[in-house]
């Protein structure tokens, strides 16, 4: 196996390394109801998904 003949400065592994990092998940909004929800998932408020109600909710 190849291996570098010289070590790497800190600024060339760090410019590597500058795109992993952690990006937060985005939210919207449910269309039905207004509450916050991620993006492609059943809403855990009303129950609706793509303007369907897909899920009962129990009201409490």
């Amino acid at each position: 196996m190849p291996n570098p003949k010289r070590r790497h400065s800190k600024t060339r592994g760090r410019k590597r390394r500058t795109h992993d990092k952690l990006v937060a998940a985005s939210a919207g909004n449910c269309p039905q109801c207004g509450e916050p929800k991620a993006s492609h998932v059943v809403c855990k408020y009303c129950g609706f998904y793509k303007d369907r109600q897909v899920r009962a909710v129990d009201d409490e």
